[in-house]
């Protein structure tokens, strides 16, 4: 069975544009600083040449892991969600019950996730226990740092599509 990545529209295109670039531009790169690094003698200790092939190695691996990624993709427009409960693509505002603090998160897919840009992984810990709650919930995540609980304070669907 085939598991399904969510990501937005935005996520999607994001990773559809690396791949156009690692493809069209950066593959084609490598391969000449390839053959430049051939040019200078002996292939055994020839450092330019190893490290040309050593990117070229990482490239064609992350060729391969967005084309499976955007093969298994499950394009969801945030634009439409509904913001009545949690649900991947909305913005909500917690209330850590720990520190009092108010923290905000958009719920978006593995490959989107960034806590310092304000969002999180829906396959998280904290994106898990999120799901399907309503404003006025608390939510208890097992976090990387320990247990810890939270209350919905606000849902809103996203501006990003």
């Amino acid at each position: 069975m085939v598991t399904r990545i969510p990501m937005s529209r935005t996520g999607h295109q994001k990773l559809r544009d690396e791949l156009v670039r690692l493809e069209r531009k950066d593959r084609i790169e490598v391969v000449k600083a390839i053959e430049v690094a051939r040019g200078h003698g002996d292939l055994k200790e020839n450092a330019e040449y190893h490290a040309a092939k050593e990117r070229q190695g990482l490239i064609e691996g992350r060729i391969l892991e967005l084309k499976d990624k955007l093969s298994r993709a499950e394009v969801i427009d945030c634009t439409q969600v509904n913001s009545q409960r949690v649900v991947f693509g909305t913005v909500v505002s917690l209330l850590d019950l720990d520190t009092d603090e108010e923290i905000t998160y958009q719920l978006l897919g593995p490959e989107e996730s960034d806590v310092k840009n304000g969002s999180i992984s829906v396959l998280s810990p904290l994106g898990k226990s999120l799901i399907g709650k309503e404003v006025g919930d608390e939510v208890l995540a097992q976090t990387p740092g320990g247990k810890r609980e939270f209350e919905v304070m606000d849902i809103n669907a996203s501006g990003l599509s």
